[in-house]
């Protein structure tokens, strides 16, 4: 198990950090992100109820799934995750160290949130060895 980062989500939203404080702190930038997830749901509340309902809408981090794909599986980051959390409502809780796999409830596709960034690069060229296959 590696470093858990965790944040109550009773806790305010941290005001006047730097970027440097804020993405190269200890959290690596997940709390931030979780902020950012508890700011999206009062600007589209339709977010967070798709989140509490556990579907993993599309989003800047790599996770969420935007249509009906073809896959079965894929990877997404930590950053995906901890925003994902912060949407639902929930406490912030990331294992730095762990995989976690979620299965959407729109698509039924699980998807491996993992600290392992390589895999997310594979997920891209698989995808786009995909496309070029098809064109």
């Amino acid at each position: 198990m590696g470093t858990v980062v965790s944040r109550a989500k009773n806790e305010p939203l941290r005001v006047g950090l730097t970027w440097h404080e804020i993405w190269r702190g200890e959290d690596q930038g997940l709390i931030q992100c979780w902020e950012n997830g508890r700011l999206a749901i009062g600007r589209d509340p339709e977010l967070g109820s798709a989140a509490r309902r556990g579907e993993l809408p599309a989003l800047d981090w790599k996770g969420g799934i935007a249509g009906q794909p073809k896959m079965k599986r894929k990877y997404g980051s930590l950053f995906y995750l901890a925003t994902w959390q912060g949407m639902r409502g929930e406490d912030l809780c990331v294992d730095l160290g762990a995989e976690v796999s979620v299965v959407c409830s729109r698509t039924g596709i699980k998807v491996v949130f993992t600290p392992d960034l390589s895999k997310l690069d594979v997920d891209a060229s698989e995808a786009g060895e995909k496309e070029a296959a098809v064109s």
